[in-house]
């Protein structure tokens, strides 16, 4: 794999990946691994995995359970794939501008977890490098932690030694300070020293040891290798880490365009096949690697910008982000947009280039992850749906500032709440209003705008998610947890939660569990006493309370010492951290490690997360009976008042397949299935065909929940039991028969963003309740029809009509009931909404013209008409003005309407033939102020209202006016 020096080319890519692995691998005993998604796997501060050792924090951080798959790691190697935008670390606006930044890239890394520490670790990248690779040495320089007196570190000397020894030539050898060479995981957690190699790519003998670290794009990072032996404390002191561990990272963009003698990563094979088919695609100028000045109308910028971001496109959509208004879905949004954008302005190409682009990555990338084969034809369909709405809103984003500019006084800057809802409803790029203003010489209101910015950005921060901080008596930090395994606390053996029968009667029993304090858990501290009134957290020697996982919420309940029934420590919530069961509970009186407590869960609690829990297997099951086996569950939430459920769709869910999901589940209920549960092996539970099962880490040996079947038929070799009824990989409290759950009612599905569905579902009398709440509206929908039908010939009658409609529209809207009588419901009500109002016009239209024929013969041709007239409403008075100028086209008319309330209506509207000179809105406005009212509109026609007393004065004001005018 070496490269071919003076050749144009050097090895391609996927050997560079593959000689990565296999040394690793092969030479060095590592365990070679799957790229994770780059959808992060229960990190919520994430919104991309942008580095491969996102799904090796639990290691780092200790809370690794003992049964989880990560535990067997100490050596592994992999090619994870990575994002970079949003967020702390984002690179979107740069990609493009130069030749190295990109939102999507690989990264090689190995680590050792407690394994080898800095000699191997150094030993093996300068193999790699040097021997096969075949880097000249003299173009690599590495450098080292050079120290920092202020947190007390000295220089990693043991480091600098390493390279010496291994031959690095000690003008090669260079040390930095904290900000260079210093890696942390975030504020607090894990973190230590690291070492960096260089490349040079000039070479020819020269010494530029100057260059490193100085941003001078001759001298690169190639690799970064991260030794872990501190951990940041929230005070911002640094401990020992009780194991050290290596995470090392080596971007193979940078890697190629080194071995294939390019001094762009553009100009390797990673990238060169997608600049060859977007040449193809816009049948413009090719790509010639231009940056800055150089690159005239930004056409190489161009060129980079889509060649990047529809990798980054093919890798989330496989992923499972798809383009959306929020967290990692709003930035994916962002990036397809800059696309489109580049492609359109820019390239000048036609629409759907940048789907056609995807083929092509898929070629580039799919031997590596292969996932990406799979979703060919669906990668591209989200892109064109996204592309066609993206340039949709574009024309009417256009369309708005026309019409807004149109309309503004001269000299004013354009409104900062029309510019902030074209960004925030429309998607329209901030910088693209600017542009398209500076065209038209108008300035943006930017501290107006900025202030609603800052508006949004507080509400936000006010959100459910605001002032959350985790709880410290349930999170254990690896220090304590390095403590309690070094004292050999065993993990909490937590299997009674699943110990609970069905009586004769057909309740369900929960037997108390009793218990050991092992060690009590306050302000980040292990303590063995704790006073009466503190909030701690208690681990125990075993444990029936549920922790929360696998998207089921904690038990609740409370814990008694033995001998003192009457004193009760409420437990308010569980959490599972490095195989320890925490319950968060309050002292009423001193706990002490020793302390021997019975436990009760809140039963009822309980047996509503295990009925929404078993349901949401039944629902997943039917979702892929009625919507294809391609549906995929994409992530759940179980309560005990109710469950959430996404999954992929090709489509809205129809009313007909929203009841016949219904019914699925329906059937499985008063079939009274057996829930069969059973631990297995992890490999082989991973061979049953049909199993479903999340993007997850999965303890061995892993749950299995299967309704209907045994387990044990479910596991026989080429068994298809699995396609036939809900088999799940499963840690959470089930029911034993299907029919406890009574009913279930789906009260919500939506589009959380293209692709992907969202249900929110009840169970038992609850969705007996919302059945009974359907059943009823259902009543009163068509009691609306029926009047509807009768046809009432008085405008209030069907105004209020038309009122009750909105009313019943809402609260169908609002209230919890069947989703697919909701759509019907919802689709009648907009029939009825577009019947009443359509019966008010024409009959505000007959009144109006009865009206305007009455006045007309009253004023016979007069060019000016000034006079009070009955209406209803504003909207009919302006509909006896519009007529009387249609029947009189040279005719200017002004009408009052005084109203039951002493209010009185004013309407006008002037013949063209008298513009300039005569203006509505100025008409309009002289006679409203006589009667201490308000009025506007246009020079031609305008409205307002007053107050009855001056009403008698404003009609002789109307009449001196036009008559000064004319």
């Amino acid at each position: 794999c070496s490269p071919r020096r003076g050749a144009a080319d050097g090895p391609p890519a996927g050997h560079v990946r593959a000689a990565f692995l296999r040394f690793f691998q092969d030479r060095h005993g590592h365990r070679r691994l799957p790229s994770a998604p780059v959808r992060p796997r229960g990190d919520p501060r994430l919104l991309f995995v942008n580095a491969g050792m996102n799904q090796f924090k639990p290691i780092f951080l200790g809370t690794v359970h003992p049964r989880s798959e990560l535990v067997q790691h100490r050596r592994v190697v992999n090619s994870q794939k990575c994002v970079r935008a949003g967020g702390k670390h984002n690179d979107l606006e740069d990609v493009g501008r130069d030749t190295y930044h990109h939102t999507f890239f690989e990264m090689l890394g190995n680590w050792s977890f407690g394994d080898y520490f800095k000699e191997e670790a150094c030993s093996m990248a300068w193999e790699l490098l040097t021997e096969v690779y075949e880097i000249p040495r003299d173009r690599l320089y590495v450098t080292y932690f050079g120290g920092d007196s202020s947190l007390g570190l000295s220089a990693d000397e043991e480091c600098r030694d390493i390279w010496l020894r291994l031959g690095v030539p000690a003008s090669h050898v260079l040390p930095f300070p904290l900000k260079d060479n210093f890696w942390e995981m975030g504020d607090t957690g894990p973190c230590g020293p690291c070492t960096e190699i260089h490349y040079d790519h000039v070479g020819g003998g020269r010494n530029a040891a100057v260059l490193v670290n100085q941003g001078n794009p001759d001298v690169v990072e190639i690799w970064n290798l991260v030794f872990m032996q501190y951990s940041r404390e929230a005070e911002g002191n640094l401990l020992p880490l009780p194991q050290h561990h290596v995470d090392t990272g080596m971007g193979l963009e940078r890697l190629v365009t080194v071995l294939q003698n390019k001094r762009s990563n553009y100009d390797t094979d990673l990238f060169t096949p997608i600049l060859d088919a977007i040449h193809k695609g816009c049948r413009g100028p090719r790509y010639q690697g231009l940056v800055g000045d150089a690159d005239v109308g930004r056409v190489n910028m161009a060129y980079r910008v889509v060649a990047d971001h529809v990798r980054t496109l093919c890798v989330c959509i496989t992923d499972g982000i798809y383009p959306g208004s929020s967290g990692a879905e709003l930035v994916l949004r962002q990036i397809l947009r800059r696309a489109v954008r580049f492609c359109s302005e820019v390239l000048h190409a036609p629409p759907g280039l940048l789907a056609s682009l995807v083929p092509t990555v898929v070629e580039v990338l799919g031997d590596a992850y292969p996932e990406l084969t799979k979703n060919t034809d669906q990668i591209m369909d989200i892109i064109n749906e996204n592309e066609v709405a993206f340039l949709s809103s574009l024309e009417r984003g256009r369309r708005i500032i026309e019409r807004t500019v149109q309309q503004m006084e001269p000299s004013t800057n354009f409104p900062a709440e029309v510019a902030w809802s074209l960004h925030g409803n429309l998607g329209f790029p901030l910088d693209l209003i600017d542009l398209m203003l500076e065209e038209k010489g108008i300035s943006l209101d930017s501290a107006a705008f900025n202030e609603l910015a800052l508006e949004d950005a507080k509400r936000k921060a006010r959100g459910p998610q605001a002032g959350q901080v985790e709880d410290t008596n349930t999170h254990l930090d690896v220090h304590s947890l390095a403590q309690l395994q070094s004292n050999n606390v065993p993990a909490t053996d937590d299997s009674a939660k699943y110990s609970y029968t069905l009586g004769l009667h057909g309740q369900y029993e929960f037997s108390p569990c009793q218990a050991t304090v092992l060690m009590l858990y306050r302000d980040q501290s292990l303590q063995k006493e704790v006073g009466a009134g503190q909030h701690c957290g208690v681990i125990l020697d075993r444990t029936n309370f549920y922790a929360e996982q696998g998207g089921q919420d904690c038990d609740k309940g409370y814990m008694i010492q033995l001998g003192q029934q009457d004193i009760l420590f409420p437990v308010e919530s569980v959490r599972l951290c490095g195989g320890y069961v925490i319950h968060e509970v309050i002292a009423v009186e001193t706990l002490r490690a020793g302390d021997q407590v019975q436990l009760f869960v809140d039963e009822a609690r309980r047996l509503a997360c295990m009925t929404n829990h078993t349901a949401t297997h039944m629902l997943n099951f039917a979702l892929r009976c009625i919507l294809g086996e391609h549906t995929e569950q994409r992530g759940s939430h179980v309560t005990a008042e109710r469950l959430r459920f996404d999954f992929d769709t090709k489509g809205p869910v129809t009313v007909e397949q929203l009841q016949q999901v219904e019914q699925v589940v329906q059937d499985v209920i008063k079939r009274n299935e057996v829930v069969h549960m059973a631990e297995v092996p992890l490999t082989r539970a991973r061979r049953v065909q049909g199993l479903r099962a999340v993007d997850e880490g999965y303890p061995d040996p892993v749950r299995i929940v299967s309704l209907g079947v045994p387990v044990e038929s479910v596991l026989t070799c080429n068994s298809e039991a699995a396609l036939q009824t809900s088999v799940e990989l499963c840690c959470g409290t089930h029911l034993l028969r299907t029919g406890a759950v009574g009913d279930l009612s789906i009260i919500s599905e939506r589009q959380l963003v293209k692709g992907i569905s969202r249900i929110i579902a009840v169970t038992g009398g609850q969705a007996k309740q919302a059945r009974e709440v359907g059943q009823c509206l259902a009543m009163e929908v068509d009691s609306l029809s029926l009047r509807m039908k009768q046809r009432s010939t008085s405008i209030p009658e069907m105004q209020n009509l038309s009122k009750e409609v909105g009313q019943l529209t809402k609260v169908v809207t609002e209230t919890a009931m069947p989703q697919w009588q909701r759509k019907e419901l919802e689709t009648i009500l907009k029939v009825l909404q577009r019947t009443a109002n359509t019966a008010v016009k024409k009959l505000e239209m007959k009144q109006a013209e009865e009206k305007a024929e009455s006045l007309l013969a009253k004023h016979c041709s007069q060019p000016v008409i000034v006079d009070t007239v009955p209406a209803d409403s504003l909207s009919i008075l302006m509909k006896v003005v519009n007529q009387l100028c249609d029947k009189s086209p040279g005719t200017s008319v002004l009408l009052l309407s005084p109203q039951a309330s002493g209010e009185v209506l004013c309407a006008c509207q002037v013949s063209k033939n008298c513009l300039p000179v005569f203006s509505a809105a100025d008409w309009a406005v002289a006679v409203c102020a006589q009667m201490e009212g308000k009025a506007g509109g246009s020079p031609i026609v305008a409205k307002g209202s007053g107050n009855a007393k001056g009403m008698q004065g404003a009609l002789t004001t109307a009449l001196k006016f036009a008559q000064s005018k004319l």
